[in-house]
């Protein structure tokens, strides 16, 4: 006579409950590290953007004997080019952009959406390329 095994094999509660703990241990400790990366790189794309904007500002002047754009649709609207997009009064990434164009003279500023969430600091940059956080 062969007697059938009623003991099934799986996990008592103890062990899932420990499984969770550990779960939630890791997602504590990574989250905040995550959040941080994501802010670092949308400052990183800020400051970036505005020296590339003010790099297009810049080779304007030097094609059109010192004379910058009078707004960021004489960047965009080149041919070719000087900036592939308008950045110009959008929201990216976390931030604002706004800009001023008037001979002789541009200011370009990327402010975060929320201090301390989307990003850490003000980016200006003004003519002659000078950036200031």
């Amino acid at each position: 006579m062969k007697f059938i095994n009623l003991k099934s094999k799986g996990f008592t509660l103890v062990e899932i409950m420990i499984v969770v703990a550990i779960i939630a241990l890791l997602a504590a400790i990574a989250i905040p590290n995550l959040l941080r990366a994501k802010m670092s790189a949308n400052d990183a794309l800020a400051k970036a953007t505005v020296r590339a904007i003010s790099t297009a500002a810049e080779s304007y002047a030097t094609a059109n004997s010192g004379n910058y754009p009078g707004d960021e649709t004489s960047l965009t609207g080149a041919t070719p080019a000087y900036l592939n997009k308008s950045y110009c009064g959008q929201t990216i990434s976390g931030y604002v952009f706004a800009c001023t164009f008037s001979n002789p003279t541009y200011s370009v500023t990327a402010t975060p959406v929320t201090v301390g969430t989307s990003g850490t600091t003000v980016w200006t940059i003004s003519t002659g390329g000078v950036l200031t956080p």
